[in-house]
């Protein structure tokens, strides 16, 4: 976790310019089994400046939660863009840092030899979460749009709440092992990276809790005390994984992308050094999330060179 990620006075600044779009925002709702149901805080998405009049962009925004079209993407805030200045130079710094896996982003061809893949957010997904109960459950971000092994960064602004990130135990190891959880409080103007391999192994969530603090925002002077964070994930939805390039189904709907994070897929590298090129992405019909609960059930591997996506640091498929 990175404190104090921004300036203080753009934090808060940010922070007040989200808080009053959030009076606009929605709660998502989709099919679980054979119930409705409804996400218990709301949610918006942005699309960085000049994106959001690219009607493949709006096609994406339109399906990132739960497979539902919702409306076109909002631009980013003026506050959300001074906010990227930051976030961009720590988050390409720390991937500088950590090894790479075969399937990530290698940057635009043609950039240097050896030069760490620019990340560079173009849409940003926003959540409101008001007073201590509102919350989300387990989940893994979709990887429609962002692709494999997608690095991802989540800033936190308000008031403090607890985040929880657990690990899916590979079939094969669950006799060996359990599964442990990791609780880290998330502060104002805090800013976790979730670096893969975390929506292939994980799952996250932000539980409902008994009581919260109240912040109270430092600028302007004498604001009124807030039970109210603002998360705001900042995502880089790789071009090639464009809305025009998902397969469909045979209900129609574009495929979600998903990891195999059990591991029933074999051949899953063991005891090696190097990041694992082992495990699967495939594409599954996502339709029963709108739909009643009914789905085609189409289910196939994701081919990185059979797709023609790509570049990628490794050529793993």
């Amino acid at each position: 976790m990175h404190s104090a990620v921004l300036p203080l006075e753009l934090s808060c600044r940010l922070y007040h310019a989200m808080l009053k779009a959030s009076e606009d925002w929605s709660r998502n709702k989709w099919w679980l089994a054979d119930r409705l149901v409804e996400s218990p805080h709301t949610t918006s998405f942005y699309a960085r400046r000049g994106k959001e009049d690219d009607y493949d962009w709006n096609e994406a925004a339109q399906y990132w939660y739960a497979g539902r079209p919702t409306a076109p993407p909002h631009p980013f805030l003026p506050e959300m863009e001074e906010a990227c200045d930051y976030i961009e130079k720590v988050v390409n710094e720390a991937i500088k840092q950590r090894p790479q896996y075969p399937l990530e982003w290698a940057g635009e061809e043609g950039s240097s030899k050896g030069e760490a893949p620019q990340w560079r957010p173009n849409v940003a997904a926003a959540n409101c979460y008001r007073g201590a109960q509102e919350a989300v459950g387990y989940h893994s971000d979709q990887m429609t749009y962002l692709g494999p092994y997608p690095t991802i960064a989540s800033l936190s602004l308000g008031t403090t709440r607890e985040f929880r990130v657990r690990e899916v135990v590979p079939k094969d190891d669950s006799l060996q092992r359990e599964a442990r959880t990791y609780i880290v409080p998330l502060p104002h103007n805090s800013l976790v990276i979730m670096h893969p391999p975390c929506q292939e192994r994980f799952k996250h969530t932000v539980p409902s809790q008994q009581a919260i603090d109240m912040f109270r925002p430092p600028f302007p002077p004498n604001s009124e005390p807030s039970n109210v964070r603002i998360n705001i994930t900042f995502r880089f939805y790789r071009p090639d994984f464009k809305p025009n390039t998902t397969p469909r189904c045979a209900c129609g709907d574009p495929c979600v992308l998903r990891a195999d994070m059990k591991g029933k897929w074999k051949g899953r590298e063991k005891n090696s050094s190097r990041p694992s090129e082992g495990i699967k992405h495939f594409w599954q019909c996502y339709s029963g999330a709108q739909n009643e609960g009914k789905s085609c059930g189409y289910w196939s591997l994701m081919d990185i060179k059979k797709e023609g996506r790509g570049p990628v640091i490794g050529t793993g498929s």
